[in-house]
């Protein structure tokens, strides 16, 4: 009877750079507070000149 050949292949680990890249993180964060800014923004406008319905 024969038996199964047992094939094992190399599955390279993730590198992890030496730095931690925190930067990315909170750039991230930026960019969403920023634009959730500019959105409550538009919609103060809005709300503060009486505008129902209308958007730009």
């Amino acid at each position: 009877m024969p038996k199964a050949a047992r094939i094992f292949s190399a599955i390279p680990s993730p590198r992890r750079s030496a730095v931690p890249a925190k930067r990315s993180g909170t750039s991230e964060l930026v960019a969403v507070a920023l634009f959730s800014a500019i959105g409550l923004f538009v919609s103060l406008v809005a709300v503060i000149l009486g505008m129902q319905g209308v958007w730009i």
